[in-house]
């Protein structure tokens, strides 16, 4: 799983997210913050698209509980997650005190470089 490719593009791109938002120009952020705020919006709106309540009040997709029920009870804890970070008391980005944490990486480890193929929305380089 360490050397899985989709996994280290995807935690690059949220380290250069993080990199320009905490460093770069209002210039530069404007048209990154464009793009990046309707990819991430629609991304939301297809998981909690397939995290949806079915007719026994469960959770289509979450996995089994105890007990053998089909998933867990709605609200599930992807849509409690959503609630958190984009309605309730999340912590702003300025107002941390350190950088995120790739919560899967090693500690100490640096996100190796995107390479183009990953590339869909250029993110510019904040010195």
């Amino acid at each position: 799983m360490a050397d899985d490719p989709l996994r280290e593009a995807v935690l690059r791109r949220l380290a250069l997210l993080d990199e320009a938002a905490g460093n770069a120009d209002a210039d530069t952020l404007l048209p990154l913050a464009r793009s990046e705020i309707t990819r991430l919006a629609d991304g939301w709106r297809l998981l909690l698209t397939v995290h949806q309540q079915g007719a026994d009040l469960r959770c289509q997709a979450c996995p089994p509980g105890w007990g053998g029920f089909r998933g867990r009870r709605w609200p599930c804890q992807v849509w409690k997650m959503a609630h958190e970070h984009l309605i309730g008391e999340g912590v702003p980005h300025r107002e941390r005190t350190k950088p995120l944490r790739n919560p899967f990486g090693k500690p100490g480890r640096v996100v190796p470089p995107e390479s183009p193929a990953e590339v869909t929305t250029e993110i510019p380089v904040v010195r």
